[in-house]
């Protein structure tokens, strides 16, 4: 299946499609990947606000933002998404959780890839209508969608029997 009928399916039954990608086996460069996606699409969501900004302050230049943007999810985000899903790994072995430390990076990156079309929502509303009720309804509804995404997939994660032990 496609990843994007995947992101479709994830919205409607998150649970069948974390089971379905655990059940492909521990596949390092499938979750890199999925993690780099994430953040190529977060970063491209970025754009309309930062080009709002950008002719609202032309004091630092559009390329100056985008950079930064770039730097920021493409280079530091995938760091603090590998320390935080172990952190979730972690919390979740405190609470009887049996599942490994891949599928709690899964989980969260897939989630991270799966609330996209939100991200995608956030950063045109954040770009063309600007701050206001509209922008934080956008806001609600990305981190409405990606906490249940990740809080559902997470727990599927760690209802399977660990694996592997190595971080």
């Amino acid at each position: 299946m496609a990843v994007t009928s995947d992101i479709v399916a994830t919205w409607r039954r998150p649970a069948r499609v974390m089971r379905k990608l655990l059940a492909m086996g521990r596949r390092e460069d499938r979750a890199l990947a999925i993690l780099i996606a994430a953040c190529f699409v977060i970063f491209i969501a970025q754009w309309p606000a930062l080009s709002r900004q950008a002719f609202l302050d032309p004091s630092v230049p559009l390329d100056a933002r985008l950079g930064g943007a770039l730097f920021g999810w493409i280079f530091l985000m995938p760091l603090v998404a590998y320390t935080l899903a172990a952190l979730t790994h972690l919390f979740a072995k405190l609470v009887r959780g049996r599942g490994s430390w891949y599928s709690a990076r899964l989980a969260l990156f897939w989630s991270l890839l799966a609330a996209s079309p939100a991200w995608l929502l956030y950063g045109l509303v954040a770009g063309f209508i600007g701050p206001g009720p509209e922008q934080t309804v956008a806001g609600v509804i990305l981190l409405v969608a990606f906490l249940s995404i990740w809080g559902i997939s997470l727990r599927e994660a760690e209802r399977a029997p660990e694996a592997d032990t190595s971080p």
